[in-house]
């Protein structure tokens, strides 16, 4: 399966990187930490020599060492997976949950250098986060361009030109899942060239489209606004680069055309999946773009951070999203961010991750209905924008997944098709 070959090669190609990244920067560690930084590196690299090492010989998931505040869930979620009726007894790297364990691997890389301080501050993926993001210079010009040019005649559009303004945004932000560096494994998967030029040609990989509902869902919501209450837009964010200024210019799009008077982002709490957005990833693109040499890209950081200024825009993050659960779990596991994701009028996941999340990553029927694969969870209305790059999807029609597969073995994992799934809850 996918699962066997991420586990099998993938993974040990992240931790290699990883490993890697931290040998170039021994100087640096040097300089800013003398002998003590060294030795932490050294520390770090033994560490995740050990855990790769594991991957590889398929030895059992140990239980968390670390004195960080989510180990006690984790080492509770490793009980859990241990003593499944129909389990193994003890889990192993090839004998678990695919989603178990890599979430495990990211959190065992996050502890080898929390544990070793004083680098435990270090992102080892950062630099190829703002590779990412310099590397899609040409696309974020042209984005940025084409949403300062949009917001000088925005008062004028009539619904439908709104309406069609908003489905090429989504789609962007759509496309833009494209560029997951987990996926690639670390290598480059930057945007090169214009992503709005190709939305047309596009239209077809697009197997469930439900940018309609989306809409009426805004509209209404706007529409039947009491006085003194917002609208509210969720976003949970996946990868940080491209994908995260498409977003950042979607929220700004709802927000001028009075569509949303609110935007929450929710990324991770610690480096994640590669090339997933932190709180640090998140304020480090907006100021780059405010600095930028480019017009439009500097009016569009500026603009941004007067929205964060402002409280319109707000940045959270949550353990939770770093956790291995269901989101079906999330109102046991969590329940201050599930009653935190209850006072939105609309929660867009992005991302493959949290699709796998949302539906528990299984091998579902084609076409089992979205919100059956939810296992109620609902906190408010929700919509998943995604591109496949694992084998669970759920809510197409009956033979669409069948007919793809005939021609394309890999349709499921190779990032070429897309959602827009909608699900409005209760």
């Amino acid at each position: 399966s996918f699962a066997y070959f991420t586990i099998k090669d993938r993974l040990p190609q992240i931790l290699t990187r990883v490993i890697d990244t931290l040998h170039r920067h021994k100087n640096e560690f040097f300089e800013e930490h003398g002998e003590k930084g060294v030795e932490a590196e050294k520390r770090a690299i033994s560490f995740l020599s050990k855990l790769r090492n594991e991957l590889q010989t398929d030895k059992p998931v140990t239980p968390l060492e670390d004195e960080l505040p989510d180990a006690v869930l984790w080492n509770q979620y490793l009980d859990y997976q241990r003593n499944l009726p129909n389990g193994n007894g003890e889990p192993s790297w090839f004998q678990s949950p695919w989603l178990f364990v890599e979430c495990y691997m990211y959190r065992r890389i996050h502890a080898a250098l929390v544990q070793n301080p004083p680098i435990d501050n270090f992102d080892v993926f950062k630099e190829g986060k703002a590779q990412n993001f310099f590397e899609s210079q040409e696309a974020v010009i042209a984005l940025c361009t084409y949403f300062q040019e949009l917001v000088k005649n925005i008062k004028d559009l009539d619904e439908n030109q709104l309406q069609e303004e908003l489905f090429k945004l989504l789609q962007v932000s759509l496309w833009g899942n494209k560029c997951d560096l987990s996926f690639s494994a670390g290598e480059d998967s930057s945007q090169k060239s214009s992503p709005l030029q190709s939305l047309e040609n596009m239209v077809p990989y697009i197997l469930v489209n439900d940018m309609e509902k989306v809409w009426s869902l805004l509209v209404n919501a706007k529409k039947n606004r009491t006085e003194g209450s917002n609208v509210r837009v969720d976003i949970i964010l996946d990868n940080a680069g491209f994908e995260l200024v498409s977003d950042l210019v979607l929220a700004d799009f709802l927000l001028s055309s009075k569509l949303a008077d609110e935007i929450y982002f929710h990324g991770k709490s610690i480096p994640w999946y590669v090339s997933d957005t932190t709180k640090h990833d998140f304020n480090w693109t907006i100021k780059q773009l405010g600095s930028a040499n480019h017009m439009w890209m500097s009016r569009c950081g500026i603009n941004w951070e007067g929205n964060l200024k402002k409280g319109v825009w707000v940045f959270r993050d949550h353990m939770f999203w770093t956790l291995p659960h269901d989101f079906s779990n999330m109102s046991e596991v969590a329940p201050d961010l599930y009653a935190e994701l209850q006072k939105s009028n609309l929660l867009l996941f992005k991302g493959d991750l949290n699709y796998r999340k949302l539906t528990g990553d299984r091998r579902w029927e084609y076409t089992v209905p979205f919100h059956q694969a939810l296992n109620k969870f609902h906190p408010a209305p929700l919509c998943s924008l995604r591109t496949l790059k694992s084998d669970t999807q759920v809510g197409l029609k009956p033979g669409q997944g069948e007919q793809i597969q005939a021609s394309e073995p890999e349709w499921m994992v190779s990032g070429k098709y897309g959602i827009v799934q909608f699900d409005a809850g209760l």
